[in-house]
């Protein structure tokens, strides 16, 4: 990344409670295996898992796959050969009958499976892996580093068993911050590797924010020259009186070079990236670096310090042909970057105060019959939503956007509550569910008044694990494509505190998008504990420890 600046001592400091925790990950050791010893413990638990007569397998020599999944064949070996410390052989064969003993096998199914689903056999003389979509391979894979041991040199005794899988929603997701704080490009794809495991198939992207601008832009040089470096950032809560700041430049961006690079890792472990430009509120990087695209063109803006801007500091985008045109070669560069079917356009929290005091502004609204700033706001979106369309791309947006006569085409993300998301339905929208409560990742996991800094609230293990995307008494479930959880890096100044924060709730939003609801989270609990802290270990991955003490019980009244 260009110009990187380094974590400050008064961020360090308020991460010494994770940096504990990360240190106490070799001593936890797991609970007893569920009961049923002789089935694996799984995470997410699969649609169907049963034993099959016959002897465990005891060893694996032999990886043999067809020419058409050579990469994916390789991803596979490296893995295994990281994780347990045994190099397989790799073997190409189209024709799969009479593999050899000590032979994992990779085939295409000749029988239809769900899409992204797979079937897995292990008897034993061999491993069998069968999907109709790379996709499928891919989750089929994860399933597979998880019965290995984790651990080098250490025997493997799999049991006869089979897997028959598939997901309960297309969309399954995790969100990252980086505008906040910044995070490298190793970190980034340690974090999609996170999300590949739990069988998830995307990563949304916030590249963009008031505090800075986090996407190299060679249209516009000034965002990165300017619009990705604030003079200093916040230390403690922004509620805090008196504001506190650490006086440090802080900043820097992410090379094109490094985007494909980024995207490349990605789509090999099948997990679409979707970018966030935030638009048309949320832009003070923006008209930090332009300040002939804001209200105020004379004003020299600064990148904001603090958070929370919402009707605070002018960060609003002016409507003019100026605006359109940096938006239409915007969004031109980021769609050579990223070759997911949705861009997203933010429309959060888009503060119509300072549209209300631009004549100017006024006079568009009027001349263009858009009624008032909700009509502007869907203004901006729908001329960025057609632009995207022109190009074979759709738009996903906050919910916000759909305060006024958007276009239905245009995806939603409801960060609101069962109310929102019925109301968008209601007006035709498809969703993705986001609910500050409990996927909000930035919220805290405790109520101990030592925990690490986080915004506000209360969303515990249990609460991700119980939440269901698909609400009691919906009936537009086909409309609800998933869900994903959000993670906003305000007091996350380095990559330990966000493995903190999304440790384990991320494990149990995958169970909940993969399997379904209605699982015993007494089971969930001890499957976490014997199959995926061990694996937090193996990453070198902070994790919050005290998910079985915060509990739902523990939640207020209020």
């Amino acid at each position: 990344m260009a110009g990187v600046v380094k974590v400050t001592t008064a961020q360090e400091k308020n991460l010494a409670p994770v940096m504990a925790n990360t240190n106490a990950i070799a001593q936890v050791a797991p609970s007893p295996a569920p009961p049923n010893n002789s089935l694996p413990a799984l995470v997410p638990l699969p649609q169907s898992l049963k034993s099959l007569p016959g002897e465990a397998l005891t060893k694996l020599e032999t990886l043999v796959f067809p020419a058409n999944l050579w990469a994916e064949a390789q991803y596979l070996a490296a893995e295994i050969a990281q994780q347990t410390g045994k190099n397989l052989s790799l073997v190409k064969a189209d024709q799969t009958a009479g593999a050899p003993a000590g032979a994992l096998v990779l085939s295409w199914s000749t029988t239809p499976l769900a899409a992204e689903g797979y079937r897995l056999q292990v008897q034993s003389s061999a491993m069998t892996l069968v999907a109709q979509d790379k996709a499928g391979f891919i989750h089929g894979m994860q399933t597979i580093l998880q019965l290995l041991p984790l651990q080098k040199g250490k025997a493997w005794k799999i049991p006869a068993l089979e897997i028959e899988d598939h997901p309960r929603f297309a969309y399954r997701g995790m969100h990252l911050d980086v505008v906040r704080h910044l995070f490298s490009v190793d970190y980034i794809k340690q974090f999609i590797d996170y999300l590949c495991h739990h069988k998830m198939n995307t990563f949304h992207w916030h590249l963009t924010d008031d505090q800075g601008w986090r996407i190299e832009m060679k249209a516009y040089p000034k965002l990165n020259t300017i619009g990705s470096y604030r003079a200093e950032t916040l230390v403690g809560h922004f509620k805090d009186q008196p504001a506190v700041y650490d006086g440090q430049r802080y900043g820097g961006y992410y090379t094109q070079k490094e985007i494909k690079e980024i995207v490349a890792y990605a789509a090999l472990r099948q997990i679409n990236i979707i970018p966030e430009i935030d638009i048309p509120g949320h832009s003070r990087a923006a008209i930090a670096a332009y300040p002939e695209l804001s209200t105020q063109p004379d004003t020299v803006w600064n990148v904001a310090t603090t958070w929370g801007m919402y009707n605070r500091q002018n960060n609003v985008l002016a409507p003019k042909p100026a605006t359109f045109q940096f938006l239409e070669t915007v969004f031109t560069e980021l769609m050579a970057l990223f070759p997911s079917p949705y861009i997203h356009l933010g429309g959060d929290e888009c503060s119509k105060l300072w549209w209300k005091q631009d004549p100017k502004t006024q006079d568009f609204i009027a001349q263009n019959k858009l009624g008032n700033e909700t009509g502007l706001q869907t203004y901006f979106i729908e001329y960025v939503g057609r632009f995207l369309q022109t190009k074979g791309r759709k738009a996903i947006g906050w919910h916000e956007i759909a305060e006024g006569k958007l276009d239905t085409a245009t995806l939603i993300m409801n960060w609101g509550n069962e109310k929102t998301a019925a109301q968008c339905l209601q007006k035709g929208f498809s969703i993705i569910q986001t609910p500050g409560k409990p996927l909000y990742f930035d919220h805290y996991q405790s109520l101990d008044p030592k925990d690490s800094l986080a915004i506000h609230g209360y969303n515990p293990l249990e609460a991700v694990y119980r939440f269901d995307p698909v609400p009691p008494g919906m009936n537009r479930s086909n409309k609800i494509l998933g869900a994903q959880a959000n993670v906003w890096t305000e007091y996350m100044g380095h990559a330990q505190k966000v493995n903190y924060m999304v440790f384990p709730r991320m494990t149990a939003l995958s169970e909940v998008l993969w399997s379904g609801p209605g699982k015993d989270y007494g089971a969930f609990l001890q499957r976490l504990e014997s199959q995926s802290i061990p694996r937090y270990g193996y990453w070198n991955a902070s994790w919050f420890k005290d998910y079985r003490k915060w509990d739902l019980s523990k939640k207020p009244a209020n």
